[in-house]
């Protein structure tokens, strides 16, 4: 332990702590733009700056170690005025229009100049005249609203291993974009937004589709059907002033009907469709075709995005099974329309997601059309949803609760996991255990699964037969899991796992690219919390027991893999070989 003192306050930190770690221990703050929790320190912008006792130089708090009986000043006259000049130094590169960005109001830049009380322009403006490249139909990247805090390059290339974004030149013209100049949807970028989730400005935002959706819903011809993703509900409380990881799923279908939309789906009741789905793709693997193991689950875009771009020399393992927004989208414009007597044409389906990379997924052709239409038309972010809920004028934290249209609304405690990382392999097993031994699993918490560790390894005793599982988030961390399965295959060994889950983003969609802002581990752990107490709150927490999947099977799709359900809730992949490392 380091004893230490701050601004003359006494202070006990493990060795390794850092100089802005100490003082957040005893209630200073010091400010800070480059840095955020989820990453090393890079010290790139210089606004942390403190003084030591008996040194003459200005230390940056987000990387000094401290060290034993270090006296350390925080704030005087002299530190605020260089943060001060810093920060209008920034400024100054900086495009002053606060009010027409997609951060008005939530911009670390815009909150540490009204802190400062800055007022007035003190160096001569040289913004660049770089243009916004959006070409990936997912995120919007501004540079000249990037400050270099390099948050971006740090997620895209140590975090998610992309490298889909890097520093380009030196000095004054230091600017971020894909190696090359190249743009957006040329380079490797499989759009899970982290880099948007982690920028502090305007520079890198989602794009924004919402003037889309009031267009559809203000068009008379339309019937405007909504879905929201499980991880949707535990979050957006955060931009009403909840507690985050309040659930709150019946607001969110109250305030969905006063905007507009004629029918309110869950996507939780698809994600129990999956798990139908995919559970009996895993048992037919299982017990009628191991050499075909390990499955890998396929709900995350950006995952299979990233799989066809690097591994798609295990195309064979992955799971042909849809997403659940993909899911939903095609059984809305199928059997929804069918029961209802709906023109399949004019339904326009909105799903609400925590994912920049679903509205990359809904383009994607031949799997987005299987109900012969575009199967999900727009897809909204967890941040988009909040500004049209605000627009339209919705008084949300006092909105009374409502309920889903059940038909494909309903759902058990394994859909709504699905918002976390472990959860799709934790409803996984409470189905594939039911169908390899006709029996419940007893303890439905698999806690092998569960927690924040980047991989994460497990045993599961199904009926006397142990079935091997991993569970990887950040995509950094599927590389360990993958090269452990090929280098069995290689030496003829016996396979790791028999299955595997893999979620682009930390902390799985409660972390996703669309989420609030602020993102941190502890707002992870707040979410996922939200979800495991909705999963406990549920009569049902089984997929296969869900009486509105088993209706869907009875009435329309036939048996679990049969024909009907793999032309409209299952895929195939495509290889692109430029990618390839």
């Amino acid at each position: 332990m380091i004893n230490a003192k701050i601004n003359g306050i006494p202070v006990t930190v493990p060795e390794g702590s850092t100089i802005l770690e100490a003082a957040e221990k005893v209630q200073v703050k010091i400010p800070t733009l480059c840095k955020h929790p989820d990453l090393p320190a890079t010290a790139g912008c210089g606004i942390c700056i403190v003084k030591v006792k008996n040194s003459n130089k200005m230390l940056r708090a987000c990387c000094t170690p401290i060290d034993n009986n270090m006296e350390i000043t925080t704030h005087d006259t002299e530190i605020v005025n260089v943060r001060r000049s810093v920060i209008e130094l920034i400024l100054s590169k900086h495009p002053n229009e606060c009010l027409t960005c997609g951060r008005n109001g939530n911009c670390e830049l815009q909150k540490l100049a009204a802190d400062f009380g800055i007022r007035r322009e003190s160096y001569t403006e040289c913004v660049s005249d770089l243009k916004c490249d959006c070409t990936t139909g997912s995120i919007a990247l501004d540079p000249r609203k990037c400050v270099l805090c390099g948050r971006c390059v740090n997620v895209c290339q140590n975090v998610q291993n992309v490298w889909a974004l890097s520093f380009i030149d030196r000095g004054i013209d230091t600017r971020i974009s894909p190696a090359g100049e190249i743009n957006l949807a040329e380079s490797p970028c499989v759009r899970c937004g982290q880099c948007s989730a982690h920028c502090p400005t305007g520079a890198i935002v989602e794009n924004d589709e919402t003037q889309k959706v009031w267009n559809a819903l203000q068009n008379p011809d339309l019937y405007c059907a909504v879905q929201i993703a499980p991880a949707v509900r535990v979050a957006i409380g955060e931009a009403f002033g909840f507690k985050p990881g309040t659930n709150l799923t019946k607001k969110i279908y109250a305030a969905l009907r006063r905007m507009g939309f004629k029918a309110v789906f869950d996507t939780n009741f698809s994600a129990d469709v999956t798990i139908v789905e995919e559970g009996t793709e895993f048992i037919n693997r299982f017990t009628k075709a191991p050499d075909t193991l390990p499955l890998i689950t396929s709900c995350c875009p950006s995952w299979v995005d990233f799989m066809e771009k690097y591994h798609f020399d295990l195309k064979d393992n992955f799971s042909t099974c849809k997403s659940p927004q993909a899911m939903l989208g095609a059984l809305a414009k199928t059997y929804f329309t069918e029961k209802n007597g709906i023109d399949q044409k004019k339904m326009y389906m909105v799903s609400i997601m925590p994912c920049t990379a679903k509205k990359f997924e809904i383009s994607r052709s031949g799997e987005m059309y299987a109900s012969g239409v575009q199967d999900v038309d727009v897809a909204l972010t967890t941040r988009e949803l909040a500004r049209m809920i605000k627009q339209a004028g919705i008084d949300f934290v006092n909105l009374p609760d409502e309920e889903s249209d059940h038909i494909l609304g309903e759902y058990t405690g394994a859909g709504t996991i699905f918002g976390y990382t472990g959860g799709v392999m934790e409803a996984a097993l409470r189905t594939a255990y039911n169908l390899m031994t006709g029996e419940k699993l007893a303890n439905v918490e698999i806690e092998a699964v569960r927690g924040l560790d980047g991989v994460k390894e497990g045993v599961v005793d199904v009926g006397g037969t142990k079935v091997r599982v991993a569970v990887a988030h950040g995509l950094k961390n599927v590389e360990h899991v993958l090269e452990k399965v090929r280098t069995a295959k290689k030496e003829g060994k016996e396979l790791p796992y028999h299955f595997i889950e893999v979620m682009a983003c930390p902390g799985g969609c409660v972390g996703g690219g669309g989420q609030p802002y602020g993102v941190t581990d502890e707002l992870r752990k707040a979410r996922t919390a939200g979800l495991c107490s909705d999963d406990r709150d549920q009569k049902l927490r089984y997929s296969h027991e869900n009486p509105f999947v088993k209706k869907l099977y009875e009435d329309f799709l036939g048996e679990p893999n049969g024909h009907k359900s793999h032309h409209l809730l299952h895929t195939k992949y495509s290889a692109r070989p430029e990618y390839q490392r």
